[in-house]
């Protein structure tokens, strides 16, 4: 299995295809399996690159919770790329892996080619009840373990319409959850889910980012809409897909539409084509033009 040494936690990754290096971030109901649709799409074109997070197994799982941060999965994305002597990627990721990627967007941008920040923002509009949602969860998975907590999560209001419009693949993705670590997975929630900034806390940070951003979510995903939206407004290079009737895990359950909205953005992106916001789109009025300068 090939394994990179971050820091001295050994992260299982895959590769296929070959072209310009493109990470995939899962999400914390996934792993790197998560993004089989689109590693079967994008190895055609680019050199895909998925990877299992700490805790995660077959990637190590620590016992402390101090080696699980919201900077800490930065770094391990940052380290597999030195561990593959990448100096530039594009980054796509899910839900937690969103984060990864939109932090890893702010924090290192000359290494991020561009970044696609899918389905984040949980618990950006209550932090407060956030943090207790994670800890009851967590403590759920230590305690009844992985099949019955994992089945629960499974089956969340984000994640019914996966499983309406795709039993099959939704049984796929539940299965694979189920044979999770509940240590990895309880410790992964007090040390990154329930630790990390809000969206809105990025605001600044996120206006002077330069990097091409592509923003997803799914308009049934409802903690993730309004913080879709904030970094729209907020990323003057950033678009925003919303797909429709679709839920929080918007890569399998939409994959064709997911698929093509990434590769448009990549195309622009590679073309030169992915700019700014033009200023004059934020007039302040929706008829009349800003005075001539």
């Amino acid at each position: 299995m090939p394994r990179a040494d971050v820091g001295g936690v050994n992260l299982f990754f895959e590769e296929a295809g070959r072209g310009t290096p493109l990470v995939f971030v899962h999400e914390f109901a996934g792993d790197r399996q998560s993004w089989r649709p689109q590693v079967a799409f994008f190895s055609r074109r680019y050199r895909t690159i998925t990877y299992d997070a700490r805790g995660y197994p077959p990637s190590d799982v620590p016992e402390d919770v101090r080696a699980y941060s919201q900077e800490q999965a930065v770094a391990d994305l940052r380290g597999l790329l030195d561990h593959l002597g990448i100096a530039r990627a594009h980054v796509c990721g899910l839900s937690m892996g969103g984060y990864a990627a939109l932090h890893f967007g702010l924090s290192f941008p000359e290494r991020a080619l561009s970044i696609v920040v899918a389905g984040a923002g949980y618990g950006s509009d209550d932090a407060a009840k956030h943090r207790a949602d994670c800890e009851v969860v967590a403590r759920r998975f230590e305690t009844e373990g992985m099949a019955v907590t994992g089945d629960a999560y499974s089956r969340g209001p984000t994640r019914v319409q996966f499983m309406e419009k795709d039993p099959v693949g939704w049984r796929e993705f539940h299965d694979r959850l189920a044979a999770g670590s509940a240590t990895g997975h309880a410790l992964t929630l007090r040390g990154v889910q329930m630790a990390r900034p809000s969206i809105y806390d990025l605001g600044a940070r996120m206006e002077r980012l330069a990097v091409p951003t592509l923003i997803v979510t799914g308009d049934e995903d409802e903690p993730c809409l309004e913080p879709a939206l904030y970094m729209k407004r907020k990323i003057s290079t950033s678009g925003l897909v919303v797909l429709p009737k679709s839920g929080h895990t918007i890569n399998l359950e939409e994959p064709e539409a997911f698929n093509r909205a990434v590769l448009d953005f990549l195309t622009a992106v590679e073309a030169g084509r992915w700019t700014s916001r033009h200023p004059d789109s934020i007039s302040g009025s929706a008829i009349l033009p800003r005075a001539p300068r």
